[in-house]
Order: C-alpha cells, then sequence, then structure tokens
C-alpha cells in the first residue's frame, strides 16, 4: 500500500514556526516513512532529484518567465548531488534551487529569499513510533514583500499544493 499524503498542522517543534506570523502563505503535509536511518537533509535531498520531469519543466518555464520581470533563475529542482555526503553541507550551501538554512538530522531548513517574496521550507522528522515508523512533514511558509510577490503566488500556491505530495511520496519510495 502507497503511503498516502495529507495536509497536516506545523510541528510544534520545527524551526518554521518562528516565520508563521504574517505569513501570506503556509503549507504543511506529511506521510509516514519507516526509513529510519534517513536524516531530515537525505530525505530532501532525495525528494528534489525525484522530482518528476514534468515539475522540472514548469521550473525552466517559471525561470523563463520571472526573468522578463527581472527575478533570479533559481535553476532546477532536480540539481542534487546524491553521492554528496549529509556532514558535507554546509548553512548557505545551494540544495537544488534553495539554500541550506540549518541542518539537523531530524529537520532540515531550506530557503530562497529574494526581493519580491521569502521562501522558507522545512522537512521535519518526529521520533519514532512503537510501529518503528516516522511522520516526516514539509511546511512551506512564505512572505510576499510586494504586489508582484503576491502575484507570484497566485499560481505557484496552487501548483505547490500538487507538487508536494508528489515529491513527498517519492521521498519515501526511494
Amino acid at each position: 500500500m502507497k503511503p498516502s499524503v495529507h495536509p497536516c498542522p506545523v510541528p510544534p517543534d520545527s524551526s518554521i514556526n518562528r516565520f508563521l506570523p504574517n505569513a501570506d502563505f503556509v503549507d504543511s503535509q506529511c506521510i509516514s516513512d519507516d526509513r529510519l536511518e534517513r536524516t531530515a537533509l537525505r530525505h530532501a535531498l532525495n525528494m528534489m532529484s525525484t522530482t518528476p520531469a514534468w515539475i522540472d519543466g514548469l521550473m525552466q518555464l517559471r525561470n523563463r518567465i520571472v526573468g522578463l520581470f527581472g527575478l533570479k533563475d533559481l535553476g532546477r529542482l532536480t540539481r542534487i548531488d546524491l553521492s554528496r555526503a549529509d556532514v558535507d553541507y554546509r548553512e548557505n550551501d545551494r540544495v537544488g534551487i534553495f539554500t541550506l538554512i540549518s541542518n539537523q538530522p531530524d529537520e532540515v531548513m531550506l530557503a530562497d529569499c529574494d526581493k519580491h517574496l521569502d521562501v522558507y521550507l522545512t522537512l521535519h522528522r518526529s521520533p519514532v513510533t512503537a510501529q518503528g515508523t516516522r511522520t516526516l512533514t514539509l511546511s512551506t511558509v512564505v512572505h510576499t514583500h510586494n504586489l508582484l510577490g503576491r502575484l507570484y503566488m497566485l499560481p505557484v500556491a496552487p501548483f505547490h499544493r500538487l507538487i508536494v505530495p508528489i515529491t513527498l511520496r517519492n521521498a519515501s519510495r526511494h
């Protein structure tokens, strides 16, 4: 049986909670996982590296369109080096389209901050249950800074809610 991804609250001990006040967009989704040895960072790397090609294609389209408005090209979600050890990642390193903010075994925080909006993302691992599983929670918080950021989020928010379950399910499978 495929693990089910479903909306859930942001974990109370998640570091992303400090960004919740006045957020313009919040999404938190979770899945049960039995790969107990994987760190939160390794789950995030697997999640991004297994992004379906059509989603990566949407990112490339996004990069071309936003370039017309002077926004930065984020690159590709799948540009991940899975052979790089978790311990080799440092704060401010690029991880796919994001910058690594913090890296703990049970939670990794990534961000992309720009003139139009700030995006914060955490992948959080809960403690192991009696059944030998953990809950993985992917939480996203966005703060827009101007009209361009608010307009940008209009199409992005629905796509985000479509894409997160796909990538979170892929991460738990691989």
